[in-house]
């Protein structure tokens, strides 16, 4: 079966200032020695909220139960490891609205259907300066409008075209859409000539 369709997050957000965090910051690299994803989530920015001594967002209790994570430019740069959106998903982020990602980020965020989506620069100031003013309002990150809402109205939201169908008909894991057609690629592996030799061997 496909994924679950992903039309709109809704809930709390948390802002993290800054441009250029990199997955190192998310995620630092010793965590990356597990055996799984459990437990990465109480890791996350676990450096960062060390040095800020519980002065970090993810620490300020205004934001205690956020599933939006609103950031700035180029977020989640550096090394390439799925381990960086998979903290924060363990963490409770469900949706990402920044200034822009780093491309391999986001496509990891995209094979856990978790959206990304950029705002112009005054619209994305305008969101933290209200999000950090009231944390307890209500964003929407709707991918079906192509649109963020919050407190002060509806901003105009980007998102690649090839990420939104696929978070909109549930074609986002890419395993799980190879798997479910299983039966179809083995029927034209069966008429490929090239095979022949293969399928006369087997059992």
């Amino acid at each position: 079966m496909t994924e679950k369709i992903i039309e709109r997050v809704a809930g709390r957000a948390c802002v993290v200032r800054g441009s250029d965090i990199d997955t190192d910051r998310i995620i630092p690299a010793r965590f990356l020695r597990c055996v799984t994803f459990d437990g990465l989530g109480e890791h996350a920015f676990e450096d960062d909220r060390e040095q800020a001594k519980g002065d970090h967002p993810l620490d300020d209790e205004r934001f205690e139960g956020a599933c939006i994570l609103i950031v700035g430019e180029n977020f989640g740069c550096g090394s390439s490891r799925e381990h960086a959106p998979q903290s924060l998903m363990r963490f409770g982020y469900h949706a990402f609205v920044g200034a822009s990602f780093a491309e391999i980020f986001a496509g990891n965020c995209t094979a856990l259907g978790l959206p990304c989506v950029t705002l112009a620069e005054a619209d994305l100031s305008a969101l933290m300066d209200s999000v950090e003013m009231d944390p307890e309002q209500e964003v929407v990150v709707d991918l079906a409008s192509r649109t963020v809402r919050h407190r002060g109205g509806s901003l105009p939201a980007g998102v690649r075209d090839g990420t939104r169908k696929a978070l909109l008909e549930g074609s986002w894991n890419a395993t799980n859409v190879l798997l479910e057609a299983g039966q179809e690629i083995e029927a034209r592996a069966r008429d490929l000539p090239y095979t022949e030799g293969f399928r006369s061997q087997g059992p």
